[in-house]
């Protein structure tokens, strides 16, 4: 075996462009393993999982690009891996040019195109800023998907749009449904009387398609960024967010979601929703419901979900109650059979998420069911991961935060971080459960479940190898009209094996049951 490594210093690629460039590597004669990141900690950790770590890679600062491949023969095959991986980015770094008119700069574009009222701008955090406040300037809604933004430049886009008539959503806001037309990550779900406002773009996506799964639709669903409410921003957009729907003709009820804010923002926003009659329903994921004066609470994404739609006008559709009752009965009696399957030393719950709310859900569902869980979006310090690489007990990780996502694409787009996470995780005999998400939309992966399928089919036959049933379960977040069509993923990944619920709040707590 050969390892071979370039490091091409303070080299900048869309991530996206770079997992590209690494799959066409992998596709080389020889070739065992490749990767084309930049050289941060949690990717150098990935490498040195991966056994691809040289010297010169560790060596290699956040900023630089590590191109590493490893190779069955001489280093003759590396030598023709690395250069083809050059040429290849030195396409991509050439392409995109047609005949076709493209304006150079942001506010070419809005000249070029007057009608245009919104710019989505996906760029690396450090030219984020610039872009948004060009786009502000020029009149423009802004839908900023960027994240390692400071928080201080969220603050003063976020004040000038208020101040201007303006939405300013993100950043780091992945999803938002603007009168149709999906963005970011988001679903096809139909229009309807349901107005979002979410600080969390997995927690928009949920409840989006669990209403469509009720046959609800969604008038506008706004995205706004997770550190919106809390006090450093001061949900500044959550309530522009709010307003612009309380006075939208099409929205009959209101639909909150985010991690519990600061107390200060929690009073305002529910301030302001005491402002209309509209009936809101508020899911504040591990907040106290007592708090939600004026507002209708939901402990859950699901239950918020059913909650919102039994207020629209004419609905006939199941109730919350009677509907969560019935599942707990039914996950009860799962789990008890489950539980049957598993050895004496298999403890432990592990979740690998991929979005970072429906990783806060489970991570409140299971400190609710069995304590003490490790994850690096622990709300208390006490139980944050010492490295977010390495679970220990029970853990959750989302790996979609900042730690993982720099110089790689979100891994909503890109499964390998999760798949080789997946496989250390069954080599662990105290593991007893895993959880996964997949989310659908537009986006995301195209066909998530052709490579998480046969990852979990090598998790089961790696704990088989030593006696042990790996219990493998999950939800699918997304709809029949999503590209990757909900049927069909759900089916390719029962037949690998995994569990599939219908929420993610239901695939948490039968896994907490199974081990409770």
């Amino acid at each position: 075996m050969s390892i071979q490594t370039l490091i091409k210093p303070s080299q900048y690629y869309d991530s996206v462009a770079l997992m590209l460039v690494a799959r066409e590597l992998t596709k080389l004669d020889g070739v065992q393993d490749a990767a084309v990141i930049m050289a941060t900690e949690a990717n150098k950790a990935m490498l040195k999982e991966a056994g691809l770590l040289t010297a010169e890679a560790q060596a290699a600062g956040p900023n630089d690009l590590v191109i590493a491949v490893l190779t069955a023969g001489e280093n003759g095959a590396s030598q023709a891996a690395l250069a083809k991986a050059e040429s290849l980015l030195a396409q991509k770094a050439g392409s995109g040019g047609t005949a076709e008119f493209r304006p150079k700069t942001l506010r070419g574009a809005a000249r070029n195109n007057p009608a245009a009222n919104l710019a989505v701008i996906s760029v690396a955090g450090r030219y984020a800023v610039a872009e948004a406040w060009s786009a502000l300037r020029s009149g423009l809604h802004v839908l900023l998907f960027s994240d390692n933004v400071p928080v201080e430049d969220e603050v003063a886009l976020k004040t000038y749009a208020r101040d201007h008539g303006l939405l300013l959503m993100g950043p780091d806001a992945g999803t938002a449904i603007i009168n149709g037309a999906a963005l970011g990550f988001a679903n096809a779900v139909p229009r309807g009387p349901v107005g979002l406002v979410s600080a969390s773009g997995t927690g928009l996506q949920e409840v989006s398609t669990l209403l469509a799964k009720l046959g609800v639709g969604v008038s506008q669903a706004l995205g706004v960024g997770g550190r919106d409410v809390k006090a450093s921003v001061g949900g500044l957009m959550m309530l522009e967010g709010l307003k612009a729907l309380q006075s939208d003709p099409a929205t009959q009820v209101l639909l909150l979601v985010s991690k519990p804010p600061d107390p200060a923002v929690m009073q305002k926003i529910l301030g302001q929703v005491q402002a209309s009659d509209k009936p809101a329903v508020v899911c504040f994921l591990g907040g106290d419901p007592e708090l939600a004066a004026g507002a209708i609470p939901a402990r859950t994404l699901q239950e918020a979900a059913y909650l919102a739609a039994a207020q629209v006008e004419g609905y006939e559709g199941p109730d919350a109650a009677a509907v969560l009752e019935m599942e707990r009965l039914d996950l009860v009696t799962q789990a008890t059979h489950l539980r049957t399957l598993l050895k004496p030393e298999q403890k432990y719950l592990r979740g690998l998420f991929s979005g970072g709310t429906l990783a806060a859900e489970t991570l409140l569902l299971w400190n609710e069911q069995v304590g003490g869980v490790w994850s690096n979006i622990a709300p208390n310090k006490q139980w944050q991961l010492p490295r977010a690489t390495e679970s220990q007990e029970h853990t959750v990780v989302d790996l979609g935060e900042d730690e993982f996502t720099v110089g790689r694409p979100h891994p909503m787009i890109d499964n390998d971080l999760r798949m080789r996470r997946m496989l250390r995780e069954a080599a662990d005999p105290s593991v007893a459960v895993v959880m996964l998400d997949v989310v659908l939309g537009y986006g995301a992966h195209p066909d998530p479940a052709s490579e998480l399928g046969p990852a979990i089919r090598q998790m089961k036959t790696t704990a088989a190898g030593r006696g042990h049933e790996l219990i493998v379960v999950g939800a699918v977040t997304g709809t029949e009209a999503d590209p990757q069509r909900l049927s069909k993923q759900v089916a390719a990944l029962e037949a690998s094996g995994m569990l599939v619920l219908p929420s993610n709040a239901a695939a948490a707590k039968l896994a907490a049951l199974i081990v409770k």
